[in-house]
């Protein structure tokens, strides 16, 4: 009975989580960046598309990195370990950068070059001042 709670208090979460979108926009980190926002779509299984955006900063680098902040903070939410950037696509509209990531989250090293130590990473966007999850 107690795995069945706690199996439904994590379903539950990760239903939040699969549709969390931060509505503030987050002033951080140096270049005038406005964070403005994650959202975050559960594709399919350990498949997770990331869309972010913000003003400022130094352009596509910036919103890549914020995506691989996003995705590497869902990765420890849901006890995973790792994540592994599949695509990022970016594009500038009316003075907002936007970015489209895609990523695959799993708790053992998956195969590939492009991948990342969720807690490692998080560490690393708090100390330059990219907002995660």
């Amino acid at each position: 009975m107690r795995h069945a709670r706690t199996l439904a208090s994590l379903i539950a979460a990760f239903a939040a989580i699969g549709a969390c979108t931060s509505a503030e926009p987050v002033t951080q980190g140096d270049g005038g960046r406005d964070y403005l926002g994650i959202e975050t779509l559960l594709l399919d299984g350990d498949l997770v598309n990331f869309r972010v955006a913000m003003k400022g900063g130094n352009g596509p680098v910036d919103i890549e990195d914020y995506g691989r902040c996003a995705a590497a903070q869902y990765a420890l939410i849901r006890g995973a370990g790792f994540a592994r950037h599949v695509r990022t696509s970016v594009d500038l509209a009316g003075g907002v950068w936007r970015g489209d990531a895609v990523y695959t989250i799993s708790a053992a090293l998956p195969l590939g070059v492009r991948n990342i130590d969720a807690e490692v990473t998080v560490r690393d966007c708090a100390a330059r001042g990219i907002p995660t999850i």
